[in-house]
């Protein structure tokens, strides 16, 4: 009775460990609850006195290295490599991955996720403390050498907000607490929305003195343009950001994002553009950040074609060009000749089309495009072996251009294509290629009558 009483509970305490560990590994808290990561860690090493117990009793065949607890849970691996983590971060996509993995990733150009296969809304990896510090433990229980602990200086996953308040109070004075304040709201949801909510904070992170002196320290620009990046992904302090100072100080903030925008340094570039994205979601800040010259900066940076910073720039062009004016903006600094170009020599293509979309209602961008014979590279697309929503901007483009004048018509010779996707695609998909091909035999009927 007491082997079997024994065997029914290792089974609930895997159970429960394989449960709290994937609910870490996906929670939008990145480094999760510390109750529950303690939780995780107590569950484990119970886990491993119950084996040892069963092993002394005699009840157990095999000893404790042969338990299955010595097999590392498959949370444990990343899911890119297989190999056990070493330094876990959590991308956009919420999926955790060993570092040296998910950045070769994205290196290669790749712009999804390679576990959700989504979209990453922007390359900002975040550590997971909460799974290396799972990993550290089961290293410790089992044995497995490497145990390197996490690193003794490290803040705890959810700082009080005294400990934040006293934080901020040292700055300007102490640059480095900058580089807590990056890791905590890194680590930390609670520590963003906690910035938010203290009265002051934004503005004295941001202050003009502090920003001045990052440009003679690169370390001290990168974690502070990191640190607006992470506390710009809560919703609460997005406003707050451009708003909570005075106008000098919302001035200073978005000169210091596009000044970073020109960084040396690739990774204060890719940080300072997934600012910038993530600020433009709301429709009060692209007012704000087109009155500076970050529109500019950002093209640049597309055309540049760093891997990682240019998909960031894309996303915050992206986001930036819902509002007229600011496709105005874009427009005059050539945004349509890069993407054209992006399209033509196939990279970057989903985000590309993402972008040409929002143009090919303005006159100026469908003049480019039919210099460019956009309408035959779109349709050559459509062959391709790409994704539904590409195909279906591609067709949405090219509707685009020829709504308002039936003489572009003519510059479509391949029907086969739309006739796939008219039958194939998306509902959106579907209806512009249908339009297309009935404006086609119309077309084609009124030519041969006349």
């Amino acid at each position: 009775m007491e082997e079997i009483g024994g065997t029914e509970r290792v089974l609930e305490l895997k159970k429960e460990l394989r449960r709290v560990t994937e609910a870490l590994m996906v929670d939008d808290d990145e480094d999760g609850d510390l109750g529950v990561t303690d939780h995780a860690i107590e569950t484990l090493r119970a886990l491993k006195e119950l084996e040892l117990k069963r092993s002394d009793f005699g009840e157990g065949i095999v000893k404790l290295k042969n338990l299955e607890l010595q097999e590392a849970p498959h949370e444990f691996r990343c899911p890119i490599s297989g190999i056990l983590m070493k330094e876990p971060v959590v991308a956009a996509s919420g999926q955790t991955f060993e570092e040296l993995s998910i950045r070769k990733w994205l290196n290669e150009g790749n712009t999804k996720c390679p576990k959700t296969h989504q979209l990453l809304s922007h390359n900002a990896l975040i550590p997971n403390h909460s799974i290396k510090n799972m990993i550290t433990s089961w290293r410790n229980a089992t044995g497995k050498g490497d145990a390197r602990p996490t690193h003794a200086d490290a803040p705890g996953p959810n700082p009080t907000r005294e400990h934040l308040v006293k934080l901020l109070e040292t700055l300007p004075d102490q640059t480095a607490s900058v580089g807590e304040l990056r890791l905590l709201t890194a680590c930390s949801s609670s520590a963003r929305t906690l910035i938010g909510e203290i009265s002051g904070a934004i503005p004295r992170l941001l202050s003009p003195f502090l920003i001045e002196r990052c440009y003679s320290d690169p370390a001290l620009y990168e974690d502070m343009v990191a640190t607006i990046l992470n506390i710009s992904t809560d919703h609460s302090c997005q406003t707050k950001i451009l708003k909570g100072g005075t106008t000098t100080t919302t001035s200073a903030v978005i000169s210091f994002l596009s000044d970073a925008l020109r960084s040396k340094n690739s990774d204060t570039r890719g940080h300072a553009a997934a600012a910038l994205s993530t600020l433009s979601t709301l429709d009060a800040n692209k007012a704000v950040i087109r009155e500076s010259d970050a529109i500019k900066q950002l093209i640049k940076l597309l055309e540049e074609g760093h891997p990682l910073v240019s998909r960031d720039a894309a996303f915050a062009i992206l986001n930036l060009c819902t509002l007229v004016e600011n496709r105005e903006r874009a427009l005059s600094h050539g945004a349509v000749t890069v993407v054209i170009d992006k399209i033509v020599a196939r990279v970057f293509v989903d985000e590309m089309l993402e972008i040409l979309a929002r143009f090919s209602g303005h006159r100026k961008a469908v003049e480019e495009m039919e210099e460019r014979n956009m309408v035959a590279c779109l349709l050559s697309i459509l062959g391709e072996d790409v994704g539904e929503r590409c195909k279906e901007n591609c067709v949405a483009i090219v509707y685009s251009m020829c709504y308002s004048d039936p003489r572009k018509l003519v510059m479509i010779n391949e029907r086969e294509a739309l006739s796939r996707v008219a039958k194939t695609g998306t509902s959106r998909a579907k209806r512009k290629a249908n339009g297309l091909l009935e404006r086609l035999d119309r077309f084609a009927f009124v030519s041969h009558t006349m």
